[in-house]
């Protein structure tokens, strides 16, 4: 069970505590299964229920996962310890393609829309009392979203992507709820959906987006969420097809009561269309971040959704933060008025030379859209090792998989032509390298 670690603690939330600093210590292990509630409560000498609540509140906070009568367990990667951490050092010199951030090159220069904010800030400052989302915007965002056949629905704004999954998800689930999730999909996410007390039910993905069956099943087995990326799917640049999306729309008429999130995050930076599934639920979201078009460092992702899921998340926003900084509101409009970014083609230059390149010596990779390529490998370690002593560094595969094989991301938005050769030929060798069996893994 516990091994040598004494759980302490007479009231609930000092039992969790006592919990907690044995995970942070390390003498409770990641998997390592707890006591039963009723031998943990004649041990202290508490009620049973006591330490039911204490594990509800590790549970809620991502500690630990409960599985009926399989007990609970130390889960495999606690909250405490996100999927970022699992990165490779940086060897002086070496080309770091692990980072996923955009070409800064790419990115439209900020201080005439901001100065421009600012003036209109200047004429008309958002006070207290002011709707949440600026008119201005609000249209933009409509306009793009009846263009690409997203349905009516009001629009929001949140402080990104993540920030806009993780309201949708708590205006609707309840810690124990499983969601549906891409595997491999966005380490963030992954994080995000245990931390909040839901558990994650992988569902593979190819070039085209999430597997039909494999989505299917998770929804017949009570996923009650589904998250899907329509374009530049982090890691491995899958794009949600025409097709795919009218295979996915079938499973969604089977389950209309699923919450349906989908992520935009790739709009300005991706040529291929959008198939969107909103709408085929009663729940649903979608949410379209600024993060890659315009720089991480402006946190603002608009959405819309159905007229319930909306009000749920405005209502909650509005005890917490209240609303997000009409000066970034209105740069951001500002931004979708000049013409369209010429970082699509760059990204889809980089990215399809680096696959053909890689293609042509035999070796297997994805990308179909985005600024990231997937490589699956027989063993992440030992890729890493061997692409970083070349002077590369890519992102192990760990940081996005749950059940899915491995594989390493690479991220090609600062990638230069003569780039290409020497990278796939030292990826060609650390695939070859990793054939052999390495004492670690990465996890």
């Amino acid at each position: 069970m516990s091994g040598e670690y004494t759980i302490e603690g007479r009231g609930a939330a000092d039992i969790a505590a006592s919990v907690e600093r044995g995970v942070a210590d390390g003498a409770l292990g990641p998997g390592l299964p707890l006591p039963p509630l009723r031998d943990l409560a004649a041990r202290l000498g508490v009620n049973p229920n006591t330490v039911a609540a204490a594990y509800r509140l590790l549970r809620d906070r991502g500690v630990i996962e409960t599985g009926g009568r399989r007990g609970s367990r130390v889960r495999a990667r606690p909250a405490s310890t996100p999927r970022d951490a699992v990165r490779a050092p940086v060897p002086p010199g070496a080309r770091d393609l692990s980072d996923g951030n955009p070409d800064r090159a790419l990115l439209p220069p900020l201080g005439p829309a901001l100065a421009a904010a600012a003036e209109r800030a200047g004429r008309s400052p958002a006070w207290y009392g002011t709707p949440p989302v600026s008119p201005g915007l609000a249209r933009a965002a409509r306009a793009a979203f009846d263009r690409e056949g997203v349905p009516a629905g009001p629009v929001a704004v949140t402080s990104g992507t993540l920030d806009c999954v993780e309201r949708v998800l708590a205006a609707w689930l309840r810690p124990g709820d499983a969601v549906a999730v891409e595997d491999p999909g966005w380490g963030s996410l992954l994080d995000l959906v245990p931390a909040l007390g839901l558990r994650p039910v992988p569902v593979a993905v190819d070039d085209d987006g999430p597997l039909p069956e494999r989505a299917a099943q998770a929804l017949a087995g009570g996923a009650r969420a589904l998250i899907v990326t329509t374009r530049a799917q982090n890691p491995t640049g899958a794009a949600v097809s025409a097709a795919r999306a009218g295979e996915l729309r079938a499973v969604l008429a089977d389950h209309p009561d699923t919450l349906v999130i989908e992520d935009d995050h790739g709009h300005g930076i991706v040529d291929q269309p959008l198939h969107s599934l909103a709408g085929h639920s009663h729940r649903w979201a979608f949410v379209r971040s600024t993060a890659k078009a315009y720089g991480p460092d402006l946190r603002l992702a608009v959405w819309t959704g159905d007229g319930v899921t909306v009000d749920r998340v405005r209502g909650r926003q509005r005890l917490g933060p209240g609303w997000v900084s009409h000066l970034l509101q209105d740069a951001v409009e500002r931004l979708w008025e000049d013409s369209p970014s010429a970082a699509a083609r760059s990204y889809d230059a980089r990215r399809e030379a680096l696959l053909a390149a890689l293609a042509e010596r035999g070796v297997d990779a994805t990308g179909r859209s985005g600024m990231n390529v997937w490589v699956p490998v027989p063993d992440e370690t030992a890729a890493v090792a061997a692409l970083s002593q070349a002077g590369w560094v890519p992102a192990p595969g760990a940081r996005f998989r749950l059940d899915a094989p491995p594989g390493i991301r690479l991220t090609v938005s600062t990638l230069r032509e003569d780039d290409i050769t020497p990278l796939a030929d030292a990826i060609t060798t650390a695939i070859g390298t990793a054939h052999a069996p390495a004492a670690t893994r990465w996890g």
